[in-house]
């Protein structure tokens, strides 16, 4: 194994946290906190412990991201920088949720816009 298959690998891990953390919340933990006992409080917590992981995985995936695009010299690449456009949408849509977390329509978009920049990152990645 080499050093940049660990990068990737670390990239793909941080990834793999933050998608499938916003599906595993929106799937079993908000449906099942809110349909048993309708507690805020810890629906809150839960949110507030994934934000917590979600900034450590956003810090590894632009640390390993910005790595492997220069190592591989992709910055020219399109579908790299509509991939970086996205990643704007989505820090833009995570600042607005939780400025105004009733607002569920925020939730489904930040899942889709992160689905398609997974999508983009396997183009890049070939």
């Amino acid at each position: 194994m080499t050093l940049w298959n660990g990068i990737l690998w670390l990239h793909l891990i941080a990834m793999a946290f933050f998608v499938g953390g916003q599906l595993m919340l929106a799937a079993v933990v908000v449906p099942v906190l809110r349909g048993a006992s309708g507690d805020r409080l810890a629906l809150r917590a839960a949110a507030r412990r994934f934000g917590f992981g979600t900034l450590a995985a956003i810090g590894v995936l632009l640390a390993t991201g910005v790595a492997m695009a220069s190592h591989y010299h992709k910055w020219s690449n399109t579908n790299l920088q509509v991939k970086l456009g996205l990643v704007v949408v989505v820090a833009f849509l995570i600042h607005a949720h939780m400025r105004r977390p009733e607002w569920h329509v925020l939730e489904a978009a930040i899942f889709i816009v992160s689905l398609a920049i997974v999508w983009l990152g396997i183009v890049v990645a070939e």
